[in-house]
């Protein structure tokens, strides 16, 4: 018994992190819903990846004489769109740039969003009331309407969403970022490391990034379902990607006039876009649930 005890007190903070990130491993593994909804992603991310290597139909090629065949047609098990082009091989090609359009502008507000909190959070004073009140100001708009206005200034194309995206985030994350870390910025290890010399750089780096890096990316996980319906709307209004590209948002603009046609098959991007985004609220559901330590 003794033994046991002596070997956890001197278990160092890299056994303690690996034991509490096997304990997370194994609370989502037992989420049946996570599970599900990640299995569910990846497959699209895999189908997305490899598409080429599929068999699929050329996306890109149509023909007026097949154009808007219904779900379950030869050849075509979901159908044609408006210009007789394959919905199968769009629907999975388009996942190609519906998820970099979702998920770039996510991480890389998740980069720059932590770094100003972490800033903000940790030095306070001035530094924090430039910052802040900068991130106030984006803030103040709402997400589809700054969206839009950066989109419409810079034009359409699959980089100026990028960046109006990152920018509707930026401030989001930072807000998160720079709470977490005010909240751990007084706590006995930080002040240790002060205490032995260290300097402000190397205490958020080395000391405090680890302990606020988990709620932070928990939060921007769930705005990728978000940044994917943003995506999809600008998109849809042309400030997106530009045709004949498959996105599912763009896809969903050029067949609206088909919906009381063929609603089904004008139906499917929309579908795709609503099933990604569940999934990612729910597993980022799950996620969180199982970095609670208080479960």
């Amino acid at each position: 018994m003794s033994a046991i005890t002596d070997t956890a007190l001197q278990a160092g903070p890299a056994e303690k992190a690996r034991g509490y990130w096997a304990t997370v491993g194994r609370r989502l593994l037992r989420d049946k819903v996570s599970m599900v909804c990640g299995f569910i992603l990846l497959l699209i991310f895999l189908s997305a990846i490899f598409a080429p290597y599929l068999g699929l139909a050329d996306p890109y090629q149509g023909s007026m004489i097949r154009r808007l065949r219904f779900i379950g047609t030869p050849n075509y098990p979901l159908g044609t769109d408006e210009l007789g082009r394959d919905m199968l091989a769009r629907l999975i090609y388009g996942g190609r740039l519906s998820l970099l359009i979702g998920i770039l502008p996510v991480l890389l507000a998740f980069i720059i969003g932590t770094s100003l909190g972490l800033v903000a959070g940790y030095v306070g004073g001035k530094v924090n009331t430039a910052i802040m009140r900068t991130i106030d100001i984006f803030y103040a708009f709402p997400s589809v309407l700054l969206a839009i206005a950066i989109s419409g200034a810079l034009g359409a194309g699959i980089v100026n969403s990028i960046v109006s995206l990152t920018v509707v985030f930026v401030p989001q994350i930072t807000r998160v970022a720079e709470s977490v870390t005010t909240g751990v910025r007084n706590m006995d290890f930080v002040d240790a490391a002060r205490a032995s010399g260290a300097d402000a750089l190397t205490i958020m780096r080395v000391h405090m990034l680890g302990n606020v890096l988990g709620p932070i990316f928990v939060y921007a996980t769930g705005l990728i379902s978000v940044s994917m319906i943003l995506a999809a709307g600008l998109s849809f209004l042309g400030l997106g990607t530009k045709p004949p590209e498959p996105e599912w948002g763009l896809m969903l603009n050029t067949l609206r006039t088909a919906i009381y046609v063929n609603p089904w098959v004008a139906a499917l991007p929309g579908a795709m876009i609503f099933a990604v985004s569940i999934c990612f609220n729910l597993l980022s559901d799950g996620l969180r649930s199982a970095m609670d330590i208080r479960n």
